[in-house]
């Protein structure tokens, strides 16, 4: 069975809809595919919709962006309740936030001279979608300002940039603990990647572990060998499985659907551990 449990659709910052996603995962030989936009189930019914018609598989979830000591940690979320207030709450305080930081960011763009609106910004988000810095990096591209998305990011929209703007996040153990009630199972997106430095740290791995973190991302394209084995090696110690994973965003990143898998154990496990959504079998 051949499965990758991280994926974008346009309903975030990936640049294809929801179905089309689907469709890909299908046209890659994939059995099962998760939908795990950042913030938002927003895209959840078409993938399903799509999921049925193409006859693969579908785990719903969502990528929950949080913070802690100044550092961007991602933390996903399988098959919670959608309807859960409290997670919702929080999903939507970050989405509220990610429009007022966009504002902010825009403005000292242009102090310096850069001809790009936030109406151009807006522009390049689908409806519905949550607002990121690869929208901004679409609208600096559409301007002229850049030639890609990789280009804006490296000279604009960086963590260490004069232009990036923080907004709110929720700590990552807050984040395991909304996952848990709300019938989720949680997993712990490439925990060692970061330009410049690994995101997590062994502590912190443990701390979310006592709070119901169920696995960590290890098999994925920001880690190489050595960060692969010790994430193994710490997911054992922990009791902790572990899962492969794309984080495909379609055009403007070179991730590719499919290109590291989950084991077929893994994803059982993440099945029983939920009681918040039904998993979608083909």
């Amino acid at each position: 069975m051949q499965i990758d449990l991280h994926t974008h659709s346009s309903v975030s910052d990936g640049t294809e809809p929801p179905a089309v996603v689907i469709a890909q995962a299908a046209r890659a030989g994939l059995d099962v595919v998760a939908l795990t936009d950042h913030d938002t189930v927003g895209g959840w019914d078409e993938a399903a919709v799509a999921a049925e018609h193409l006859g693969i598989g579908l785990v719903r979830g969502i990528e929950i962006s949080c913070s802690l000591a100044g550092r961007s940690i991602h933390l996903l979320g399988y098959l919670t309740r959608p309807d859960d207030n409290e997670l919702m709450a929080d999903l939507a305080r970050a989405r509220d936030s990610r429009e007022t930081r966009m504002d902010r960011m825009v403005e000292l763009l242009v102090a310096d001279g850069f001809p790009i609106s936030i109406e151009q910004v807006q522009a390049e988000v689908a409806d519905g979608a949550t607002l990121g810095r690869p929208h901004l990096a679409d609208a600096l591209v559409t301007a002229g300002i850049v030639d890609d998305r990789t280009e804006a990011f490296d000279r604009f929209l960086h963590h260490e940039s004069p232009y990036y703007v923080t907004h709110y996040a929720p700590d990552p153990v807050r984040a395991v603990e909304l996952v848990v009630a709300a019938g989720g199972a949680a997993v712990l997106a490439h925990p060692y990647s970061g330009l410049h430095g690994r995101t997590s740290t062994p502590e912190l791995i443990a701390d979310l572990a006592a709070v119901g973190l169920l696995g960590l991302e290890v098999d994925h394209r920001d880690h190489d060998d050595e960060a692969r084995r010790e994430l193994r090696g710490l997911a054992g110690e922990l009791g902790l499985i572990t899962t492969g994973s794309s984080d495909y965003h379609g055009r403007g990143k070179p991730n590719l659907i499919g290109e590291n898998r989950t084991d077929p154990a893994a994803l059982e496990a993440i099945v029983d551990a939920a009681t918040g959504t039904a998993y979608l079998p083909a």
